[in-house]
């Protein structure tokens, strides 16, 4: 049977600092660890730590452990593609990487409105669905950062998906940008198993505001915030797996005991954390409430109060978020940015708030 803490090849132990130059007797260490405590999943994907993620499957996993006792997920880089026959290219590197024969699980990386057009074009569901046809991958799936909306689209058109990877913790559960809620009650809906991403989002909750530590450590000062983090995704339902980037064995140790001794989640703890999120989310750059009463009268059509939603979001704790991919789905999406603004104030006598719009628009689109 599958344990759920899974092991993310994103954040592994690196030399000088330098992303692309990991640490590989330390990358062994530490996944021996692992897999000697009986856990078993490794998620990468092409464009890791420069591309040079999958190649730590080789030298640390594949070329030392028997394939069935290791379970390996890996993805597509859509947004990378320009043609057809660069997803054979690409899957053959990354067979070729691992060292591998097949993958566990392939998931098309982030298909997401931005890149609607691109993998519809080439038919990356159909390379996937051809690839399992022929044994060289078990289960084909997809990682998604988008609204529910265009999630429940993508699992109607294509049914063939098994797993979706979302990004789910409890500040982004809640969340009008992620809407993790939203998305996961859609997996469900249509009976797909969730692989969590972005648990600890990023690490940040790890840093919580004095506040919002207060109420946690009030509550019970035994459960460090990391912990709080894996109950909450551990307490879910349908979950295939939840990721954590580990790069070292102490937080190996530290997860895995967290795995073992972990509690389901009660009714008022989880109104806890809701009332964390909300101490978090109050501390607004832009005290925007989201009436809309600006949109009819933008002449460029920018939608304002989503693209303050994003940057509102994108300050929260230490900016380690995915906000920017949530951006660039927007600019996708609406065709304009906040710099199209043209300055004619004809928003601001309508704002109940009484927001400086063309002055927040301009840092919006300066910190984007």
């Amino acid at each position: 049977m599958l344990k759920k803490l899974g092991f993310g090849l994103m954040r592994l132990p690196t030399v000088d600092d330098s992303v692309e130059n990991i640490d590989v007797e330390s990358s062994k260490k530490i996944i021996d660890y692992y897999m000697s405590r009986g856990f078993n999943y490794f998620d990468t994907a092409h464009v890791y730590h420069k591309k040079k993620s999958e190649l730590i499957v080789k030298k640390a996993l594949s070329s030392r452990y028997p394939r069935e006792s290791f379970v390996l997920t890996t993805k597509l880089p859509i947004f990378n593609l320009e043609s057809k026959e660069d997803m054979q290219k690409i899957f053959d590197e990354q067979l070729e990487k691992c060292g591998v024969e097949y993958f566990d699980y392939y998931l098309l990386h982030n298909v997401s409105s931005k890149h609607k057009d691109k993998f519809t074009k080439i038919d990356s569901f159909k390379f996937g669905r051809d690839k399992k046809k022929e044994g060289k991958i078990r289960h084909m799936g997809s990682s998604c950062h988008d609204s529910p909306e265009f999630l429940e689209e993508v699992l109607i058109s294509h049914p063939e998906i098994e797993v979706v990877q979302l990004q789910i913790n409890y500040l982004d559960w809640e969340d009008k940008v992620v809407n993790a809620r939203g998305c996961y009650e859609v997996a469900c809906k249509y009976d797909k198993q969730v692989i969590i991403m972005e648990g600890l989002k990023g690490g940040s909750l790890l840093k919580l505001p004095g506040e919002a530590l207060k109420i946690l450590n009030d509550y019970d000062e035994n459960i460090s915030p990391i912990e709080w983090c894996f109950r909450f995704n551990y307490s879910l339902d349908n979950v295939l797996v939840v990721l954590s980037g580990m790069n070292s064995i102490d937080e190996v140790k530290e997860n895995i005991n967290i795995y073992e001794n972990y509690r389901k989640l009660t009714k008022e703890e989880i109104a806890l954390l809701e009332n964390v999120s909300e101490v978090i989310r109050s501390d607004k750059k832009i005290n925007c409430t989201g009436c809309n009463y600006c949109l009819g009268y933008c002449p460029m059509n920018i939608p304002i109060p989503r693209f303050f939603e994003l940057y509102n979001s994108q300050q929260l704790l230490d900016k380690k978020n995915s906000s920017g991919v949530y951006y660039r789905n927007l600019v996708s999406i609406s065709k304009v940015t906040p710099s199209d603004c043209v300055k004619c104030n004809c928003c601001v006598d309508y704002c109940p708030q009484h927001i400086d719009i063309p002055e927040m628009l301009e840092i919006v689109s300066k910190s984007f």
